[in-house]
């Protein structure tokens, strides 16, 4: 048996969703299936905070993602926010593969669920098939210890896919379990069927 099980829900894309969507969405070739390609998480800090703030955030933004993150710079300065170029201004994490995967399973099955009075996210992508999600509150991840917490921080997560449109980024989210509000859904295809009904008339 091999030491490196593949994750879950990346089985659970080989097996279930890919053919799903390659029956739904018409592809006759296998390479034009949309997949996830990366997940970027970025959380960010002011400058004129203490040294510790930042240093905190690298910590818990590496126990969520299982692998070190990188600080980032002010590229720019902004007189105004009194920020000068080369302060540090958060970090950030890319993750691919296995450890992308599992995220991916921790945020949809444990992280988002544990959102009090929780009713879904929404169901808006970028333009090209990749979603961004802000969390206020990093300790629905079970890595993150309330009690440890000293300034609450929040989280940027930038789902990157191969999708070419919107549509194919939301059903292979959709697919993959990714919990979004059913009032939007249910809105969409309502305009969707008209925008349908107009074009036939």
């Amino acid at each position: 048996m091999s030491s490196q099980q593949t994750p879950y829900l990346k089985e659970h894309y080989e097996k279930v969703v890919a053919p799903e969507l390659k029956k739904t969405l018409g592809y006759k070739n296998i390479f034009q299936i949309p997949r996830v390609e990366k997940v970027v998480l970025n959380v960010g800090v002011s400058a004129l905070l203490d040294k510790s703030v930042l240093e905190e955030s690298v910590k818990n933004l590496g126990l969520i993602a299982g692998q070190q993150p990188v600080k980032t710079f002010a590229t720019k300065s902004i007189s105004n926010f009194k920020l000068r170029e080369g302060m540090p201004v958060g970090c950030k994490v890319t993750l691919r593969g296995p450890r992308m995967w599992d995220f991916l399973f921790r945020l949809i099955a444990v992280a988002l669920p544990a959102i009090r009075d929780f009713r879904g996210i929404p169901t808006k992508l970028d333009g090209q098939g990749n979603y961004a999600l802000g969390v206020h509150d990093i300790t629905i991840f079970p890595e993150i210890s309330v009690d440890s917490i000293k300034r609450q921080s929040g989280l940027d997560i930038c789902i990157v896919t191969t999708a070419k449109t919107d549509k194919e980024g939301t059903e292979l989210l959709k697919l993959l379990g990714m919990p979004f509000r059913k009032r939007e859904q249910q809105e969409e295809n309502a305009s969707s069927g008209a925008s349908s009904e107009e074009s036939a008339a």
